[in-house]
């Protein structure tokens, strides 16, 4: 979603980037194209002024004049500003003392609140959570079964009422369900109705079910793609309802993205959850200081390595650390595996868009495809075990069978094979060009040559064999 402003904003800092004495004009000239591409984002101007303003105040001041490198002091500045704006810390979900713990979703129809229950139960009971979905939206044709839809998928537990079309007690359903979890779950998310905008039968619906379960957590979810919108629907919620903090939808989007910039300074109110995909586990807590990172083009790495830690078997890790350390026994059929748990994160392109400088590689970052894993998943599931143990094994008619078999052709299988064939050359030697040794990899064979004058190579050709 903030691709767009990400190189902008990295344009910026690159003027200031390293230099040995930082100006005011530098500063000025730096914050006039910050400025703008947050305005062009559709952040807030208040928050765009604050931001500026605060950035300014530190930059020209001894905080930067003072330091051995003013360029990199004025980016960790403005990382730290905008960390500030996202929320600063992250916001933990606050779990009742005496169970059950009730959540309460709001927000306008079309934010995604059904979808987002469901990720939200899916999120708990990897938490070793019971939780329970409660259709409360009667209001919407179709929202209870699409909500059973996404109990199934998700394999939790729901309360729900025939579906009817505008009929039904919502506040009855909600007080209903808090009776029906006793002794059996331990969260319950109720899913309210939504309204294309507020009007005084929503705030009403919204208030007496509130008023009537009291729940321990009451979310506002929101449609990060539709901006200052977002922001003012926030606002009338807040002071008609009340909420405690917001979750973005739909944060993979490609809009501008002013609304995850502007919600917590307009509001006030952290935001808790980011849902970043479709599938039911792309959800988790909302970090402002790593998103403040990918705003700035410096990478997640502490979020891929939990997306990678969630994927990646304990035993299986280290089965592959084995592999990787020796260079032996690092086989098709391993990297099948790393395929295959490579796949459980998520989008290819997304995750490497976390590492540091992503934004330098954005063309080729948009040309990696995921359905190229597929198809190399597909060639090496078409081998036999021992073809997976032994690439070195495939003849002509061995991959013309397994280009058939694969949907591919052999021009494909040759390529799988010889990048395979380096990739273990490079384990076995340790050592990867241009980026040095592999962590815990043996280093390779041959003696070493000490420094100083035992390091003179003697003028004798046997023994200088002898030596190197």
């Amino acid at each position: 979603m903030f691709a767009q402003l990400s190189n902008r904003i990295s344009s910026a800092l690159r003027d200031v980037r390293g230099k040995g004495r930082l100006t005011e004009t530098d500063v000025d000239d730096a914050l006039i194209e910050i400025r703008a591409a947050l305005l062009e984002a559709d952040v807030a101007l208040s928050v765009v002024r604050e931001f500026a303003k605060a950035i300014k105040a530190r930059a020209i001041g001894a905080e930067v004049s003072a330091a051995l490198n003013p360029g990199q002091q004025f980016i960790r500045i403005v990382n730290e500003e905008l960390t500030l704006i996202l929320g600063s810390n992250t916001r933990s979900i606050k779990f009742a003392t005496n169970k059950p713990t009730v959540i309460m979703l709001l927000g306008l129809q079309g934010a995604g609140k059904t979808t987002l229950a469901g990720k939200l139960a899916t999120w708990l009971k990897a938490q070793d959570r019971t939780p329970l979905l409660v259709a409360a939206d009667l209001q919407r044709p179709n929202a209870v079964d699409q909500l059973k839809v996404i109990a199934e998928q998700a394999n939790v537990a729901i309360y729900a009422p025939e579906p009817g079309n505008g009929v039904g007690d919502p506040v009855a359903v909600a007080v209903a369900a808090l009776k029906h979890a006793a002794g059996r779950n331990d969260v319950i998310i109720i899913d309210t109705a939504g309204r294309l905008a507020i009007d005084a039968d929503l705030i009403k619906q919204a208030a007496e079910i509130k008023k009537a379960v009291q729940p321990t957590e009451t979310l506002f979810v929101v449609d990060a793609m539709i901006g200052q919108d977002a922001v003012l629907t926030a606002q009338q919620f807040d002071q008609e309802i009340g909420f405690d903090a917001t979750v973005l939808t739909k944060l993979d989007g490609d809009a501008r993205g002013g609304a995850a910039l502007s919600l917590v300074s307009v509001t006030g109110k952290p935001i808790m959850f980011a849902s970043t995909g479709e599938k039911l586990t792309d959800f988790d807590y909302f970090h402002p200081d790593r998103m403040a990172s990918r705003i700035l083009d410096q990478g997640d790495v502490l979020t891929l390595i939990e997306q990678a830690e969630k994927a990646f078997d304990a035993e299986q890790s280290t089965k592959m650390a084995q592999s990787l350390k020796s260079g032996d026994g690092f086989t098709l059929e391993d990297f099948l595996e790393q395929l295959q748990a490579v796949q459980k994160m998520g989008d290819l392109s997304s995750m490497l868009a976390m590492l540091p400088g992503a934004g330098k590689l954005k063309n080729q970052l948009t040309e990696l495809d995921d359905r190229q894993l597929k198809r190399t998943e597909a060639i090496i599931q078409s081998m036999t075990p021992t073809e997976r143990a032994e690439p070195e094994s495939l003849n002509g008619s061995r991959r013309a069978r397994i280009a058939a078999g694969s949907g591919t052709s052999v021009a494909e299988i040759n390529t799988l094979v010889k990048r395979f064939s380096e990739a273990q050359k490079m384990l076995k030697r340790g050592s990867i060009p241009g980026i040095g040794p592999i962590p815990g990899a043996p280093r390779a064979q041959g003696k070493k040559v000490k420094s100083g004058k035992g390091a003179r190579r003697s003028g004798n050709p046997a023994k200088r064999a002898q030596q190197g």
